[in-house]
């Protein structure tokens, strides 16, 4: 990977749409995690439909602003929890998600355009001008008071982890300073090298005409983008079902039961790095595809390598040479001369 490359990726905006391979884009967004709790002493049962309304109305008057009649209901969702006659008083009566995915406001501020021949100055501006927004969006938004019908409730907004590089970095620095267990060494320092994605469609990371099932050589052609792997695991993955619930109708078999798991660790710490920072906040597109997948993506301090070599994995080259369903297992670079030679192969199928 060129070293212009890796500028690229650490320099790149949060706001803008990152291409990588087998047509699939890195959408930027916006999400939230909420959290209704009942805030006076009513017991009139919740109307998820008028919670929602009441919110979108909040988002596009009390809050100001000026994109949010482009957030659209299907980026809104409201769930009431089924038990609610035996949960306590002070206990969530509903939880949901909330998406801002239009975020060209951002980008459009002026003192930006006015950095010219600066690219890198103008990125620092605009990374900086999208989280004061964005710490500044969730601290107006926790906290509000709805009320419907004349019953009250109160909305608590979070940042999932997951979408906090910040965070996350700050979590992995704290569990080495104090554990002193990394996965990688640069220096006499510990620093991870190995990151976890879950909720990705699988059909998007397999063969074209051979499976449905996610493929090691695409998975391994889409992720090299960032870097050089040492290791790399996927496999189907149904306990991620329920992370793209917004699929467009019509798409329902991209999204039931059809995930993968990816673990991906990286020879070098700088491009764990980047692809974590990169994949943080965004969601994923495939070209030609009305769906949009919300994954999960967080670093490995676990040390999943090491536990499954205590146990035999097939590789992707078994599968192939024995032709059976390709497509969960694992690679590492041992495996390196047998895979290129299968992954030229695979070229031929990129290509058409």
């Amino acid at each position: 990977m060129s070293s212009s490359s890796r500028t690229s990726f650490k320099s790149l905006p949060p706001t803008r749409t990152l291409e990588i391979e087998n047509g699939l884009s890195l959408v930027p967004r916006v999400k939230l995690l909420l959290t209704i709790y009942r805030s006076d002493l009513s017991v009139k049962p919740i109307d998820e439909w008028q919670l929602k309304r009441s919110l979108i109305d909040f988002l596009k008057t009390s809050l100001s602003l000026s994109h949010s009649h482009l957030v659209p209901e299907e980026d809104l969702e409201i769930r009431r929890f089924k038990d609610l006659k035996k949960r306590k008083r002070d206990d969530p009566v509903a939880s949901g998600t909330l998406y801002i995915r239009d975020l060209g406001f951002v980008a459009n501020k002026k003192d930006v355009f006015g950095i010219a021949g600066d690219e890198a100055e103008a990125s620092r501006v605009l990374e900086k001008r999208f989280f004061d927004w964005r710490d500044s969006f969730v601290k107006r938004l926790d906290g509000i008071e709805l009320s419907l019908s004349g019953a009250k409730f109160r909305l608590d907004a979070v940042l999932p982890p997951c979408d906090d590089f910040e965070g996350l970095k700050r979590n992995w620095e704290e569990f080495y300073a104090f554990r002193g267990e990394g996965l990688a060494s640069r220096g006499g320092r510990q620093q991870p090298d190995t990151l976890i994605l879950r909720g990705a469609p699988s059909r998007w990371f397999a063969e074209p005409r051979v499976s449905s099932k996610p493929s090691m050589l695409v998975t391994h052609t889409i992720f090299s983008v960032f870097g050089k792997i040492r290791n790399l695991f996927v496999t189907a993955d149904d306990d991620a079902s329920n992370l793209s619930k917004n699929a467009e109708e019509g798409n329902e078999e991209l999204v039931s039961g059809l995930h993968c798991k990816i673990v991906v660790q990286f020879e070098k710490y700088d491009d764990f790095y980047n692809a974590l920072r990169v994949l943080c906040g965004r969601s994923m597109q495939k070209q030609g595809s009305r769906l949009r997948a919300d994954y999960e993506v967080t670093w490995d301090k676990d040390g999943f390598f090491r536990s499954i070599e205590q146990r035999p994995a097939r590789t992707h080259v078994q599968d192939r040479i024995t032709r059976t369903q390709p497509m969960s297992g694992q690679y590492n670079r041992n495996d390196t001369s047998r895979f290129q030679s299968h992954a030229s192969r695979f070229g031929s199928y990129s290509a058409r």
